[in-house]
């Protein structure tokens, strides 16, 4: 009995001091936005020959002839399959010799290419049908990839050469690296890039960060919500202002940040204003605003330009897509490691300054003392 009156005004007290802290955490102060975010995307493109339908058809055929030299002559063949290497090579010469080749010879050149890789594939599945079930096929592993990556090159080539269009989902573009897709940029002198599209934020202290990566094309504008939501993770609250192109000012978007209280540099959605003489102040000083949002989103662009040309980020050299990330990722913490740098040199230089006047300071003070 003793134990028991001594065991209840114990849990009490634990009770009413847990719906205190759940009533704490409920009511917790908001703490309002501060700060800006600055958002963009990018490619960096591999570091693959530039792809063309008829290389790449060509370079198949090239590796499914190697594919039927490696493969030994099974003793149910008589002889080694005939594959019209010599006659294929120098009809692909002759379209490429060509400085603009006509898109009749262009095509033609295809459909010839088409022919002989299809019969190579037959002819590869022929001799691979000769090895009984569960046997190892005697090639090497790259060699294997390379074969299962071709026959889906053969089957896009093949549609897109009936139905006379030049673009299918998924379009493979290197034998080598099959995950790299072409990315449409629309920018003059380069519309098409062929790399990984990555979403980036800048904060107000100057670091960049890799939010998402990706290898087919994608509306970078859908990534806003994570953007800000890990924004908020990092520093604790969210940013006042929100820095980006106009595809990233969505209805959807212009919602979410208006939900939480943040502005939105952008051209407002909608027809323009008219113009009157009460409005006349006003209009111009939102446009002033929009001018001086627009030149804030430089630095982000300056990001881009550094990692391309001074550390780079514009030729990623890399054969597989993990390390293709890593090598994206580590320029970025490179660049980030400088703007820290700077960062700490300067509060150094502060550190030194003040110092120093605390030293002469201390100097007067001593030569006073002399004196009297």
């Amino acid at each position: 009995m003793i134990d028991e009156q001594k065991d209840e005004p114990c849990d009490k007290p634990t009770e009413e001091s847990d719906a205190a802290k759940t009533d704490q955490t409920n009511h917790s102060p908001k703490v309002a936005p501060q700060g800006k975010l600055i958002l963009d995307a990018t490619v960096s493109e591999q570091a693959i020959r530039y792809p063309t339908d008829l290389n790449l058809l060509n370079e198949s055929r090239e590796l499914t002839e190697k594919i039927i030299d490696t493969l030994p002559v099974h003793a149910d063949l008589l002889k080694k399959p005939r594959t019209y290497r010599e006659k294929a090579r120098k009809q692909y010469l002759a379209v490429v010799k060509q400085r603009r080749p006509a898109t009749k010879v262009r095509r033609k050149g295809i459909k010839q290419q088409l022919g002989y890789l299809r019969r190579n594939i037959a002819t590869i599945e022929g001799m691979l049908d000769l090895y009984p079930t569960g046997t190892s096929i005697p090639l090497p592993h790259w060699l294997m990839r390379r074969y299962w990556v071709i026959q889906h090159v053969y089957t896009q080539q093949k549609a897109m050469y009936q139905s006379n269009t030049k673009r299918c989902d998924d379009r493979i573009v290197s034998l080598s690296q099959p995950w790299v897709r072409p990315i449409v940029r629309g920018k003059l002198g380069k519309s098409v890039e062929f790399g990984a599209k990555f979403s980036v934020s800048l904060d107000e202290q100057g670091i960049a960060r890799v939010d998402h990566l990706r290898w087919n094309a994608f509306n970078e504008g859908q990534d806003l919500p994570s953007q800000v939501e890990t924004y908020h993770q990092r520093h604790g609250h969210y940013p006042a202002i929100v820095l980006a192109d106009p595809i990233y000012g969505s209805r959807a978007n212009r919602d979410y940040l208006k939900e939480r209280e943040i502005r939105f540099g952008g051209k407002p959605l909608g027809r323009p204003k008219k113009q009157t003489e009460a409005n006349k102040v006003t209009l111009k000083q939102e446009k002033a605003e929009r001018r001086e949002n627009y030149r804030q989103r430089i630095p982000i662009e300056g990001k881009f330009g550094q990692g391309k040309h001074g550390y780079g980020l514009a030729r990623i050299a890399a054969k597989l897509p993990s390390t293709s990330g890593a090598w994206i990722n580590s320029i970025f913490f490179v660049m980030n490691l400088l703007v820290l740098q700077k960062a700490l040199r300067s509060f150094f230089v502060l550190l030194f300054v003040s110092a120093v006047q605390r030293l002469h300071l201390i100097g007067r003070q001593t030569a006073l003392f002399r004196m009297i």
